[in-house]
Formats: structure tokens, sequence, C-alpha cells
């Protein structure tokens, strides 16, 4: 199948269908490329089907409708909502084979793909035309690769992800303006199978303490309100009581895990100092927000599923976890290779982290996050 470059498409494609389900990371990595193709082509009409948790973040996003794909629901539900619809085109952003059988029901002409070394679980036979090959690099340059093919070179990176007057109201009640200043944690990564992703909740919490101690800053835990995560926030906090016994802080660590919808924690997220996590979601949506992110990389490549902005911030032991674990260098493995060891966060050591975190303070604000070389020597970010 020949990658085939279209003349510019406003003349062409006045209804464009995008299908990208999941995961919330990569739904706010995807946000940029459709704020470049509404700047481009502003005669055409963007429809994005997303999965049901994604949309609950995206809701409300000008310019363009959301039509959600619950997994939990039978697919028929979704086809019975999209099959009056006919687009000019459709993007298939996902090359899961979930994501693959779901556009068997949206009808377009013309179905763009990724290109054959990306390609997996039958992705070619959804579609009929690919964007071009390119080195590997970065999850949003794929899909940039995606406004490439219609002939758009630029990249716009703006978000703007619209934060309800009731969300702000309870944010507002919780932190009002004369509070402390604030760094949330979310510790968990999303549970799948050998995933490996999170740190120790000792390590959090020495983090945590440091952040009380040293800066006077306070610590917000967050999560979706899984066992594990309701776990964790009661081991950082009862570690963190130990380590300052006599903050002046009258809560020093608020848990607020389960207690946050996705666009709640949207909103505190941009209101933080900085976000401390493993690989998840919350890194992504932190940068969305004008936050620089504290991502915490070893067992997945961070030059891959970083933060696309403020990426000097990443602690990056993945170049060391590959050797210990796999074996080999990182210049040998192929691109995107996970290390699925559970050993493999512990080469992150809290110096490391509360270095970063020192480093970001005393960075001016405005600077935060450009893209700048590690500010702290002795480790691989790049």
């Amino acid at each position: 199948m020949a990658h085939q470059k279209l003349p510019y498409p406003k003349d062409s494609l006045k209804q464009l269908c995008l299908l990208r389900l999941s995961a919330v990371g990569d739904c706010c990595n995807l946000l940029p490329v459709i704020r470049t193709l509404q700047q481009y082509l502003p005669n055409t009409e963007l429809t994005w089907v997303i999965g049901k948790s994604e949309a609950s973040l995206l809701r409300g996003t000008d310019g363009i409708e959301l039509v959600e794909y619950d997994k939990n629901k039978r697919t028929e539900t979704f086809r019975q909502a999209i099959a009056s619809r006919k687009f000019d085109g459709l993007l298939l952003m996902q090359v899961a084979l979930r994501a693959g059988l779901v556009s068997r029901h949206i009808k377009a002409p013309l179905r763009v793909g990724f290109d054959a070394s990306r390609s997996r679980d039958g992705h070619g036979f959804f579609i009929n035309q690919r964007i071009a090959k390119a080195d590997p690099g970065h999850v949003i340059d794929g899909f940039f690769g995606f406004a490439e093919f219609l002939g758009i070179s630029e990249r716009i990176f703006r978000w703007d992800i619209p934060v309800p007057d009731v969300a702000i109201e309870k944010l507002n009640a919780m932190f009002p303006a004369s509070s402390q200043p604030f760094l949330v944690i979310s510790p968990c990564s999303s549970q799948r199978s050998r995933n490996f992703r999170n740190w120790s909740a000792e390590n959090y919490a020495a983090v945590a303490s440091h952040a009380i101690q040293k800066f006077g800053l306070q610590v917000v835990i967050t999560g979706t309100g899984t066992d594990e995560e309701h776990t964790y926030a009661r081991q950082i906090q009862d570690l963190v009581s130990k380590a300052v016994p006599n903050s002046s802080m009258p809560v020093p660590v608020i848990n607020l895990v389960g207690k946050t919808d996705l666009k709640m924690l949207y909103a505190l997220l941009g209101r933080a100092v900085t976000v401390i996590a493993p690989d998840s979601g919350p890194v992504h949506m932190s940068i969305a927000a004008g936050t620089p992110a504290i991502g915490l990389y070893a067992t997945s490549n961070p030059d891959r599923t970083g933060p696309i902005l403020g990426r000097n911030w990443v602690v990056n032991q993945y170049p060391e976890a590959v050797q210990r674990f796999i074996g080999r260098d990182i210049e040998t493995v192929r691109w995107g290779r996970r290390v699925r060891h559970p050993d493999a966060m512990s080469w992150i050591n809290k110096e490391m982290v509360t270095d970063r975190l020192e480093q970001l303070l005393a960075t001016p604000f405005a600077q935060r996050l450009e893209q700048t070389e590690s500010p702290v020597e002795g480790i691989n970010d790049d």
C-alpha cells in the first residue's frame, strides 16, 4: 500500500473523523494535533471517537465533536449512534485490534493509519492509506504524522481543556488563594499485567517530607480510587506524619484519592507547583494544564512516552534498567521496549527526585516547561 499525499485537503475534507479510544495520556498528547488541524483546516468539521473515561476529561473542548465509545457496553450501541454518519476521511490513530474493529462502523472513503513499522493487530486491514514512515520518536510524533499526511507540517502545542464552574468552585473551597503552595503526588499507574511502573510508598514519603520541611509545600495525593491507591495514600500519610511530626501546616498531606473526577484533577494539576508520578496519565495532564511534571521512568523510555514539554525534569533510569534487566544497551533494544521486572523502579532513589524538585523550584516559572538539557549531572535523560 503506497503512501499517497493528498492535495491540500481544505477543499476535499469537509467531515473528518479521528479515532483514538485511549488512554488519558495519549489523548492529551493527541489534542495538540487537533488544535493544529483546527488552525489549518478551519472549514473542516472534526469528530473524535474516544473512550468514555477519556471523553469525561475532554468533554466541552471547543471545535470538536466527541462521540463516546464505552467498552463496557455492546458495540451495537455505538454502531447505532454512528450508523447514519458519513465522513470524508478517517484517521485511525490507534493500532490496537479493538480500535480497528470499532473503525469498521465508521463510513469514510479515505482511511488513514500508521505506517507498516508501527502497525500490529491487523491494523492494515482497516485502512487504505498510511502515514509516512519516520525514525523512532515520541508518541506525539506519530500523531503529528497524520497532520503531515494532510500537508500540514506545523505543530501547535495548545490544549485549553475546559473545566466546569462546579469543579473550580470545589477546588477554590479546598485550596483558597491564601493556602500553601502544593505539589501533587500521583503514586500509581494503571493496573495492568506486569506493569511494574510504581515507585515505593517509602520513597514517595521521603520526597514529600523533604518538600514540606525544606520548601513549605503542602502535599496532595491523588488517584482514581483503587485499593492499591488507597493503600499507597495511607502509607505515605503515616510515614510523613512520623517524619514531620511538628509541621506548622494543620494537614501537611491531603488525601484526595478517589475524590476527584478527571476535570477536577486537571484543574488541581494546573494549580500545583509540580506533579510527581510514574509513567501515567497525570504526567501528560499536568503538561496540558501548564504544570511541569517530574516523571519517574525506569520501565519505559521517556523519549517515547515522557512529557512532551519540560522533559528535562524527568528522572530517567530506563537505560540503566535495560542494561541491568535485559542485559543490553539502550541503542540495541527495540524502540519502546518495556522493562518488565518488579525491581526496575528501585533504580530510582529518593535523592534523584529531591534533586529534580530543588532544581525545578530554583528555575524561573516561565522557563520550567522549556526543553533544556538535564540540570542534574549523572542522570541520563536523553
